[in-house]
């Protein structure tokens, strides 16, 4: 399963809501230790509240400047403050030291100084003075939930003196303290990413019918219906540079092509009037030999004019037979009184140019026949989601190492220059490129023999079914 998007749009909007999220994550634990600080600072002062009562002269007033605590707080404050002998804390108590410090503070400034501070959480279960305290709430009507935990402050003004004791019971914190931030962050979801997801919309829907556009024109060089620019001011600069480029490259293509033309025929000519010279020379041998140089710069000006024009074939898509194609190929080769043959194979139909791939399966044929010992294998098979003509020989095969370097115009195998078993080097090379012209690919590879040895090479040509 893909979790990260591979479009522009779905990742700007991943990124979005992954920052929105974390940014609402740091905010909910901030806040959620605010009102946590807040709720503490209020029993806090209900503590020094009651405590301040209790040690004041009994005929002082209590100083207006005093802050009292929340009402909330208040209510939460055990009435009455107990003294103790000694410090009231049990075994499972947790003290509260960064609070004892707020408390003598507090305490400090009203005029009270304090020898010793001690505050305590406390479970209520343990603590019968707020046990009963409890108790006659529930008594009373009490209702919502109920306090699981109290406050215990002790404080002594004097080293050898009582502790004054204050309880105050810890409220439970809200039922859904976080509901108000969850509900916040699905509302800023709708808006925000709505709206980033409209603009991005508005930007990726012209740069996604530019890439279309680049796939029809690489496929069909025609560059006759420019596309309009569109979208963001950006993105139309794009479109516009984009077609301006279509039309130069499409203006190139069509001055090679007249070139290529004029070359074609140029050469082509005198060629023939070579060969019709040719004829008045005594000496057969010699007629013979200039006759097959001849017929070899022929066939390699084909091969390069073939190369320069498969970009852009002249001839149409056609629904073709590809079994009777290959057949046709390799009874071309019998009738030649060579050593190819073809398996058979159930009958399949493509659309394609059946000139163009009739030359690439010749070209793979005659490689075969020329280094591969004498002999070439035809096969033709239905694959999941398209179909492999395999061309096997027998020869001595390719070094691993100049397998692709061989697809490359101009590249032999054979060192040597002798037209009959080196060759012009673009066989390979315009049997890659009609594949490519029709969406498939030509691999080549070694096959094994039983001893681990080469037992010859294997052209596997692939087509798309679709």
């Amino acid at each position: 399963m893909r979790l990260w998007p591979r479009s522009l749009q779905g990742q700007l909007l991943l990124a979005v809501a992954v920052a929105l999220l974390l940014g609402q994550t740091i905010n909910g634990v901030l806040l959620y230790r605010a009102q946590t600080e807040r709720r503490e600072a209020a029993l806090i002062h209900t503590v020094a509240f009651r405590l301040y009562g209790a040690l004041r002269d009994e005929d002082e007033a209590v100083p207006r400047r005093f802050r009292r605590p929340p009402a909330e707080a208040m209510l939460q404050g055990l009435p009455g403050t107990r003294e103790s002998a000694a410090p009231p804390i049990l075994p499972t108590d947790q003290r509260l030291s960064e609070h004892e410090d707020d408390l003598r503070a507090l305490m400090a400034n009203q005029g009270i100084a304090l020898e010793a501070v001690q505050i305590l959480r406390r479970d209520i279960g343990i603590d019968p003075v707020a046990q009963r305290r409890l108790e006659r709430r529930l008594r009373r009507g009490g209702e919502g939930r109920l306090p699981e935990t109290v406050i215990v402050a002790a404080v002594r003004r004097e080293a050898a003196g009582p502790w004054a004791v204050a309880r105050v019971l810890v409220p439970p914190p809200p039922a859904r303290p976080l509901l108000g931030l969850v509900i916040q962050t699905l509302v800023i979801y709708a808006l925000l990413v709505g709206a980033i997801a409209l603009i991005l919309q508005r930007l990726t829907r012209p740069l996604k019918a530019l890439t279309r556009r680049v796939d029809h024109f690489a496929a069909t060089r025609d560059a006759s219906d420019p596309m309009q620019p569109v979208g963001p001011a950006d993105v139309q600069q794009l479109i516009t540079a984009h077609n301006a480029l279509e039309a130069r490259i499409a203006a190139l293509l069509d001055e090679k092509n007249v070139m290529l033309g004029a070359i074609g025929h140029d050469l082509k000519t005198p060629l023939a009037a070579l060969r019709v010279r040719i004829e008045t020379v005594e000496d057969d041998t010699q007629r013979a030999r200039m006759a097959a140089t001849i017929d070899d710069i022929a066939r390699s000006l084909d091969d390069i004019l073939s190369l320069a024009r498969v970009g852009r074939p002249g001839d149409p898509l056609e629904v073709t037979d590809l079994t009777a194609l290959t057949a046709q190929v390799v009874e071309e080769f019998e009738d030649m009184g060579e050593a190819a043959s073809f398996a058979g194979a159930e009958r399949i139909t493509l659309s394609l140019r059946p000139t163009w791939l009739r030359r690439a399966l010749r070209n793979l044929v005659s490689n075969a026949l020329r280094h591969g010992g004498g002999t070439a294998r035809v096969n033709l098979s239905r694959q999941s989601a398209s179909v492999a003509i395999a061309v096997e020989d027998d020869g001595p095969g390719i070094p691993t190492g100049e397998i692709e370097r061989m697809l490359e115009p101009f590249t032999r195998g054979d060192p040597s220059r002798n037209r009959g078993t080196g060759g012009a080097g673009l066989g390979l090379t315009l049997a890659r490129a009609i594949a490519e012209q029709h969406g498939g690919n030509l691999t080549l590879a070694n096959r094994s023999a039983p001893d681990g040895s080469v037992a010859g090479l294997t052209a596997s040509l692939t087509l798309p079914l679709t």
